[in-house]
């Protein structure tokens, strides 16, 4: 939430943006989550939730550090691809563990 207040009144407006979003879009998911899945099903989306939210950081966090050094466009698709593979690496562990 600091990070939130931080960000909202910094001149990159895209970032405070995304900041607001991300709680409101992590408690109307989960809200559909518990209506609708078994505790194990629960626990196990739970886990990959955890590792999203990491995740939507680590974007969140080299698009902010990425615009000191590139255009906002630039630095938003350069943190979106380091997202993806992210994603895609965990995805990837996750199946292994599991």
């Amino acid at each position: 939430m600091v990070l939130a207040l931080l960000l909202s009144q910094s001149k990159y407006l895209f970032l405070s943006g995304i900041i607001t979003a991300l709680p409101i879009l992590t408690l109307i998911n989960m809200g559909m989550q518990m209506k609708n899945m078994k505790a194990d099903t629960f626990h196990t989306v739970l886990q990959n939730t955890v590792f999203g939210a990491v995740g939507m950081l680590l974007f969140t966090v080299l698009a902010f550090l990425l615009t000191n050094w590139y255009k906002p466009g630039i630095a938003v698709m350069s943190a979106l691809v380091v997202y993806a593979v992210f994603m895609l690496c965990g995805k990837y562990m996750m199946s292994i563990v599991s």
